[in-house]
């Protein structure tokens, strides 16, 4: 039986959704572009002298906000549709030195990867702007971004103490450079820090205690970047970028999201009936923490590489899953931060006492993840448990539709459709058109694979 959607405007997502169990899963699933990779070649594209074209860039709210600042910046950005999930943008830049102020606030709207790497980018160019965005970016914390950035020589200040957006940045050509030490494992603010560091003199030096995804690293190499990453014991990383360096226009192709994969990967592994394909997914080596805990507990995942240049993609093909619980340490929690809302189900449906350990990042993602997946999937049976930063979920737990809240949370609102197809009854999410924020069309795609 289909789910009851209810949609205010043709071809948007569902403001609500009731979903209901599924007789079985089937078929192939293209993705939407990858998010990280996508914001980033728009950034990069924003810096180069000339034009870049970046096809297969994802369609989701949170890339077109990045758009819309690279425009407001002063570059010229044609979107060409490709089709539902994703589009080609055509960059044309005068390059970093010839951008202009901001004559408004810049809005991220929910997007804090935006925020986070445009502050880096602001840092280094003399101008002034706000960065700004909805209500729930403007309680995400800033301050871990200020202080790198300032120590560099840019001004920057936010609400609360510098806790807080709105941020004004006031911008500084030549930046010093810096060895700046992550207080807490972080790509954003190692992208930050990086993107800054190309208007500085000198090397600028990233410290990780856990090496964090390499995209930003990947695509400045491939721009002419001089990047270096070393490797340390105990699974750090340093991370150094040479300045003064001019970004060169390339043409990109963005490979499908693998967090936005993950939510089907997690459907057929724990649906009774299910066989499912994904085309063209990412599996960039720092992005596949999710895929690799799946597997782990026993996930049957077929992986077909169909390009290893760049950034690798597969195709991936699971079926119904015997699962079991495993530990999930803070080293896993930093590689798999976005994939853990979707895990925690996951974990519902393995045998055993699946632990989550050192998770306090979550409280400051687009909503407090912790609360918001604990008292969903509690709501709809699951054992699971909160202590501080750590998670236990007891399984396997038979599982019954309620009324569950994403909290405007994307991912909350997918994995909850996710759960919705396995649990009995009918599961009713509030605010499902938060989905739409990483993966327009979701909910289509779920209603065209059910029976």
């Amino acid at each position: 039986m289909a789910a009851a959607l209810e949609r205010p405007v043709a071809g948007a997502e569902p403001t609500d959704a009731t979903i209901r169990r599924a007789a079985g899963l089937r078929g192939e699933l293209a993705l939407p572009g990858d998010k990280s990779i996508s914001h980033r070649a728009l950034m990069l594209a924003l810096l180069a002298d000339g034009e870049s074209r970046i096809d297969g860039c994802g369609d989701g709210a949170d890339v077109r906000s990045t758009a819309g600042i690279v425009r407001a910046l002063g570059a010229t950005v044609e979107r060409l549709a490709e089709d539902r999930r994703t589009v080609t943008y055509r960059v044309s830049s005068p390059g970093a030195d010839g951008l202009r102020e901001p004559t408004a606030t810049l809005d991220c709207g929910n997007s804090g990867t935006s925020l986070r790497l445009f502050a880096g980018i602001l840092a280094g160019l003399p101008l002034k702007a706000v960065l700004d965005g909805d209500a729930s970016l403007r309680g995400r914390p800033v301050a871990r971004i200020i202080e790198p950035l300032r120590s560099m020589g840019a001004e920057l200040s936010a609400r609360q103490d510098d806790s807080l957006p709105p941020v004004t940045v006031i911008g500084r050509t030549p930046l010093r450079s810096v060895a700046w030490t992550t207080a807490v494992p972080s790509a954003q603010v190692k992208s930050a820090v990086l993107l800054a560091g190309l208007r500085a003199e000198g090397t600028t030096r990233v410290h990780e205690s856990v090496a964090t995804r390499d995209h930003t690293e990947r695509m400045l190499r491939a721009r002419g970047i001089d990047v270096r990453t070393e490797l340390r014991d105990g699974g750090g990383a340093s991370v150094s970028i040479e300045g003064g360096t001019r970004v060169q226009a390339i043409d990109e192709r963005v490979p499908g999201d693998l967090s936005s994969a993950m939510f089907w990967l997690v459907a057929g592994a724990i649906h009774p009936d299910a066989d499912l394909t994904i085309r063209d997914a990412g599996v960039n080596p720092t992005r596949r923490a999710g895929l690799d805990l799946l597997r782990a507990m026993g996930g049957r995942i077929d992986e077909d590489l169909v390009r290893t240049d760049g950034e690798p993609a597969a195709d991936l093909r699971v079926r119904s899953s015997e699962l079991h619980a495993i530990d999930i340490g803070p080293a896993d929690v930093a590689a798999a931060i976005d994939e853990l809302p979707i895990l925690c189900l996951a974990a519902t449906q393995a045998s055993g006492r699946t632990t989550i350990r050192g998770a306090g990042e979550l409280r400051h993602k687009e909503s407090d993840r912790i609360a918001g997946i604990v008292d969903g999937l509690a709501a709809m049976g699951a054992r699971i448990e909160v202590d501080g930063h750590d998670l236990t979920i007891d399984g396997p737990t038979k599982l019954h539709g309620a009324a569950v809240d994403s909290r405007g949370d994307h991912r909350l609102a997918m994995t909850f459709a996710v759960a919705g197809l396995i649990a009995d009854g009918e599961t009713h999410i509030h605010d499902a058109a938060s989905a739409a924020v990483s993966y327009p069309g979701f909910f289509g795609d779920l209603e065209r694979i059910r029976s």
